[in-house]
């Protein structure tokens, strides 16, 4: 690789550390976001998301608008389809249970929790069990594509996107004015180093721009997760590895913007232009959050943790990395990235995340009801 190469990498470590950092002082958990509306009919963790989303909306379309960026819509998004939608709801299932989405996961594990670690590795035992159905999957998927070649949805409705686009914003920015009146904005956790989350919406929305004008595309990470799960493979079963079509195939081929050479990349264990983009971004968080507790005093490990707890979240990463692949494409892929644009995979995905997230709070409300039940009667016992 060349020297641009490694300045691509090194910005894109830099952007991570920074969001890293930053999310775990203000515990800016997507997942919550969503868990919290249907578990406690909260929308304090929801609001914030919005303004990300509607920032982002705005800061995208003034670059679009200014010849800044090299490809819109961003490379890596395709006409919508049925699959969006049915991998959004798995998606939220396994990101409720789990306890944090894809980057949740991450700072979380920087930070020293034990739990998140076993989310990680249930996203790593989903993506290969993802690479198992892979050619079943892609089938069903060119089954239910909705339209031919639009990607977004000016380009369905015909119409520049600065019209649609600008019609998100306008909406988000009432509503975030609307919150702003109301006090909503206003920082009530006086812990020591907290970082209220409408100005890590903020920064994350920045840290967004700053990623498409330097690797050309929005943060996403899940691919890479697919490729350590293809790495740990052909250690052990590297027979079988290269039987499976998804990780022996390359699916993008990419050259990024400022260094415009052209680079083949997929799911496999080798190092390509997808790990080139992702795994930067992947250590930045971790290494961010895990500075960021550290300087709090609370990079610390909890080593006993329920075994019912425990169990949970593994599912649920099994689950979330399922959804990512068969969507394709995480939460912060979709709600940071094609969100904003409009583009109707995103779109899709967000329609099923809201009932996936639904069902996997119930399915967390009664295990944490069993769990209570259980203490009570071992109480009860000892009394």
């Amino acid at each position: 690789m060349g020297v641009l190469a490694w300045v691509v990498m090194a910005a894109l470590l830099l952007f991570g550390a920074v969001a890293g950092f930053l999310m775990y002082r203000s515990d800016f958990c997507m997942a919550g976001a969503f868990r919290d509306i249907f578990l406690f009919q909260s929308f304090n963790m929801i609001r914030p998301l919005v303004l990300l989303v509607t920032l982002s909306a705005l800061l995208f379309e003034l670059t679009h608008l200014l010849g800044w960026l090299p490809v819109y819509p961003f490379p890596w998004f395709s006409p919508p389809a049925g699959v969006n939608l049915i991998g959004g709801l798995i998606f939220g299932v396994g990101m409720v249970l789990a306890g944090g989405c894809v980057v949740g996961v991450l700072y979380k594990m920087g930070s020293g929790s034990l739990l998140a670690a076993i989310a990680f590795l249930g996203l790593l035992v989903g993506s290969a069990l993802y690479a198992e159905i892979h050619p079943w999957w892609i089938a069903v998927a060119k089954q239910t594509v909705l339209t031919s070649g639009a990607v977004t949805l000016p380009q369905l409705l015909a119409l520049p996107s600065a019209y649609v686009v600008l019609f998100l914003v306008a909406a988000g920015s009432f509503l975030c004015l609307r919150w702003q009146q109301a006090g909503f904005w206003r920082t009530r956790n006086s812990a020591e180093g907290f970082v209220p989350r409408w100005l890590t919406a903020c920064a994350l929305a920045f840290l967004g721009l700053l990623t498409v004008l330097v690797a050309g595309i929005p943060i996403g990470v899940t691919t890479s997760y697919a490729k350590a799960a293809a790495l740990i493979e052909s250690w052990f079963v590297p027979q079988h590895l290269s039987g499976l079509t998804f990780f022996a195939s390359q699916s993008v081929q990419y050259a990024v913007p400022i260094e415009g050479v052209m680079r083949a990349g997929g799911a496999g264990p080798n190092f390509d232009v997808v790990a080139m983009l992702q795994v930067p971004l992947i250590l930045g968080i971790v290494l961010g959050s895990c500075l960021s507790a550290a300087l709090l005093g609370e990079l610390r490990l909890v080593w006993r943790l329920p075994k019912r707890q425990v169990t949970m979240v593994f599912v649920g990463g099994v689950i979330m990395a399922l959804g990512s692949r068969m969507t394709p494409g995480c939460n912060v892929w979709h709600l940071w990235g094609g969100l904003p644009l409009l583009t109707m995979q995103s779109m899709l995905f967000v329609v099923g995340l809201l009932p996936g997230a639904w069902l996997g709070s119930m399915v967390l409300k009664r295990v944490l009801l069993t769990e209570s039940t259980q203490a009570d009667k071992e109480l009860t016992r000892w009394k």
